[in-house]
């Protein structure tokens, strides 16, 4: 039986589906609910161990406003986003302090979430840690120092930074809904379980266009940031995450992280579940400038460089290090605010003006272009009231 057709221990009432019928838009609707909540069935994972003490969030004491905003001419309350976008988690913190928590699709604040692409942005700030701690000595350096197995293939002279920009001119197609696609390749390297068959697919694709000249969206590139990370600390990457930041930040459970094979690399794109308040916490940590525990973790100017727009000119919207920044068309309200993306409808949103972290877990049906509201029309309403 494939890894990805491992049978639900808890029945039908509880069953998971696999992750190319949910890739497809297939899964019916609670059976795609009970797969987004319970990844970590679906292959080996690695956990991300948490620490002793956790990071208080603490009830803001502030009367939470009554949200109503305006999306396409429609207007809309809270309840409306929430229902019509299949919300199963949803947390405001402002001044490090809950204003907001509301779980729905059955969800509990105890259920683990699996992040889809908001890994991405987590895995490229290991890589600051790793900048910081001295084991990775540049963005500047090649790929290929630290990841030998892709020397001879179109990833020469592409560097670190093409790499955490997505501009290594490597082809790549991240169509989720086609089996032909690159990423389709990818999950089906991973289904196989084989060590080091994701990099080997990596290594067979040819370039595109010259490295920092084309940004290019790549699920397969941050593999390849989690395979010079491996090199780079030593260690596997949900241990560094867990080591520099999880533990000592304060995250209150464990999560995990889904692996290309036993005990092999973490699909460092995808297949990270924690709870709902764990990745609101990650915000925080961004929010503090890198800091956890008292101790700087990243470099002191790593947040806000990865949080601004890093892409050469042309381009459609702003990019990062695998961060999202909010572009100037979503308005003043968001100015200065970043995010971290999944499919399916799992947002980080942070806002450091005001001191704003939101966090979200959706199941919306499709992996993209699925929003009946799109989450900064909430967010810039939330932003709005909490101004008042």
């Amino acid at each position: 039986m494939a890894a990805d057709q491992l049978p639900s221990p808890q029945g039908v009432a509880d069953q998971v589906g696999d992750v190319r019928s949910l890739y497809d838009g297939a899964l019916p609707p609670e059976i795609q609910v009970h797969t987004l909540r319970h990844v970590d069935r679906l292959f080996p994972t690695r956990t991300v161990a948490s620490g002793p003490q956790p990071w208080p969030l603490e009830a803001s004491l502030r009367p939470w406003p009554d949200i109503r905003f305006t999306s396409a001419g429609r207007a809309c309350k809270l309840g409306d986003y929430l229902a019509l976008n299949r919300a199963s988690g949803l947390i405001v913190i402002q001044d490090g302090r809950v204003r907001l928590e509301h779980y729905g699709l059955g969800g509990t604040a105890h259920d683990r979430w699996t992040s889809m692409s908001m890994a991405k942005s987590i895995s490229t700030t290991l890589v600051g840690a790793a900048l910081h701690d001295g084991l990775v000595r540049s963005l500047d350096e090649t790929v290929t120092r630290y990841v030998p197995q892709l020397r001879g293939t179109a990833y020469d002279d592409v560097s670190l930074r093409h790499l955490v920009t997505m501009t290594s001119g490597v082809r790549w197609n991240e169509t989720y809904a086609d089996p032909q696609s690159d990423r389709r390749r990818m999950l089906d390297a991973q289904i196989r379980q084989q060590p080091g068959a994701i990099l080997a697919l990596m290594g067979r694709l040819p370039r595109a266009h010259a490295p920092g000249t084309r940004f290019n969206y790549s699920t397969g590139e941050t593999h390849v940031v989690g395979a010079v990370l491996r090199q780079a600390v030593g260690a596997p990457v949900a241990h560094y995450l867990s080591q520099r930041i999880w533990a000592p930040f304060g995250m209150e459970a464990d999560a995990t992280w889904w692996l290309e094979s036993p005990d092999g690399l973490e699909v460092a794109g995808s297949g990270l579940s924690a709870r709902l308040r764990d990745f609101a916490r990650f915000g925080l940590f961004m929010l503090a400038g890198g800091v956890a525990a008292g101790r700087q973790v990243l470099p002191d100017d790593w947040v806000a460089a990865a949080t601004r727009d890093q892409l050469p000119p042309g381009h459609d919207l702003p990019y990062g290090y695998m961060w999202w920044p909010m572009p100037a068309t979503a308005g003043l309200e968001h100015h200065g605010a970043f995010r971290a993306i999944g499919i399916f409808g799992q947002q980080l949103y942070i806002h450091p003006r005001d001191r704003l972290v939101i966090a979200q877990f959706s199941a919306l049906p499709h992996a993209t272009g699925s929003w009946s509201v799109p989450p900064e029309d909430l967010y810039g309403a939330i932003v709005g009231a909490l101004h008042e």
